[in-house]
């Protein structure tokens, strides 16, 4: 009984001894092994990372190359822009601005007690939105509803004319003309704060000497623009005697006076607007050909002519200076009526005129292309109200002929190529 108990004590110890030799060498095999695998990993993570910091690097060298490219390209151009280059403008030039009782009686809105122009100038006001500066005539006054809206022969219109005249784009106008003492000096002083208000430039008549003295300068794409303005007369008005300055008349003394200062600004081109010639004809006299050589050969670039109330002849001339030296110039003697309701002949065709003028680097100036807009003041007897409206006289024969404006009558048609013609007679095509 007892033998059977010692042996199995003794089966029990003999399985339950732990073979430490064979541990151990189990234990330093897996130490090995993990302390392969982790040096494998170690030294493939070293190279890895080694790789991608070489492409990081190189990356970033690249782009720092490329940046530096980048820039220079950048410098080199913002240089090229810094470079005189030349610079080329249009000049869009309009006839005598007129009112005639029947155009602001036309314009008259009974609900408002208003005057409203806009629609008169729907057909042609892009042509004069879209010019670098557009010039025109005043032959009216905005001297107030009080003193009570007139016609021929002592104008006063309705503020809002000058207003719609800046919506379409009229940067400049002329106001030294034979029309411009209607309503006195008072009326003249009221229609220059009326162009003030509208912001409008203006020239040629003043309610101070030292306005008159000062030259009026227009920017345009950085070109610098001098403008003088003188009218042969003013009906017959005296001017007052202690205000000799409120309207430039045209006398050589002043003008070289006047072209002597504007000169003195170093302006790149003068224009002088010349309110000049007989009415209704389409031909220029001698007097006007006489002053147009006088203001070349004192520094003036370009002559815009008005007055005649009908379109004269224009042309671009080589002038021959004093010195022997040649410069471009450009005279259009009369630019007739640009708004106006009259009937004689010629006074309801006009043009809008366009020059393509250029400063070069040497500082020179050429009239490179000089084109016009012929424009038709037609009247709609029909209507009665809103009747008076500017024609563009080319687009209007363009969609009769090409059928794309079914309400232009073949009568109507015609007379806009008859009208047309007329205005090719006198300036040529």
């Amino acid at each position: 009984m007892r033998r059977d108990v010692r042996t199995r004590n003794r089966r029990r110890r003999k399985n339950t001894d732990i073979d430490y030799t064979k541990v151990h060498r189990i234990l330093i095999s897996t130490v090995v092994c993990l302390l392969v695998i982790f040096i494998s990993i170690a030294i493939f993570y070293y190279f890895k990372n080694k790789s991608d910091y070489e492409n990081l690097v190189e990356t970033s060298k690249q782009e720092i190359e490329e940046q530096k490219q980048q820039d220079e390209q950048q410098n080199s151009e913002e240089e090229k822009e810094e470079e005189p280059t030349d610079v080329t403008f249009t000049l869009s030039a309009i006839g005598d601005i007129m009112c005639h009782n029947t155009q602001y009686n036309d314009a008259y809105n009974s609900d408002t007690n208003t005057y409203d122009f806009s629609y008169v100038f729907d057909n042609i006001s892009l042509y004069t939105k879209t010019a670098d500066i557009c010039v025109g005539n005043l032959e009216t006054t905005f001297a107030g509803e009080e003193v009570g809206y007139s016609s021929y022969p002592t104008f006063n219109t309705p503020d809002s004319l000058a207003y719609e005249l800046k919506d379409i784009g009229v940067d400049v106008l002329s106001t030294a003309g034979n029309h411009a003492l209607d309503k006195g000096f008072n009326g003249l002083s009221r229609t220059i704060d009326v162009l003030d208000a509208a912001d409008i430039a203006h020239l040629g008549t003043y309610k101070t000497e030292e306005a008159q003295n000062k030259t009026l300068i227009k920017y345009v794409k950085g070109i610098k623009i001098a403008f003088v303005n003188y009218t042969y007369g003013t009906n017959g008005i005296p001017i007052p005697s202690d205000k000799p300055f409120c309207v430039n008349l045209i006398d050589e003394d002043l003008m070289k006076k006047q072209l002597d200062s504007a000169k003195a600004e170093n302006p790149d081109i003068i224009i002088a607007c010349m309110h000049w010639g007989n009415e209704y004809k389409t031909t220029q006299n001698s007097t006007q050909e006489d002053l147009a050589d006088f203001l070349f050969q004192n520094g003036v670039d370009v002559i815009l002519g008005t007055h005649p109330h009908v379109l004269e002849p224009m042309e671009k001339r080589t002038v021959t200076l004093e010195d022997g030296t040649t410069k471009d110039g450009f005279v259009i003697y009369s630019l007739g009526n640009f708004i106006a309701d009259q009937n004689a002949e010629y006074t309801r065709d006009s043009i809008i005129l366009n020059l393509d003028i250029t400063k070069h680097v040497d500082g020179s100036i050429s009239i490179d292309n000089y084109e016009y807009i012929p424009i038709y003041m037609y009247k709609d007897t029909s209507k009665s109200k809103q009747k008076m409206k500017l024609i563009d006289i080319n687009k209007t024969i363009y969609n009769y002929e090409n059928y794309i404006d079914s309400s232009i009558t073949e009568t109507f048609y015609n007379q806009l190529k008859s009208e047309l013609s007329k205005i090719q007679g006198i300036l040529g095509t």
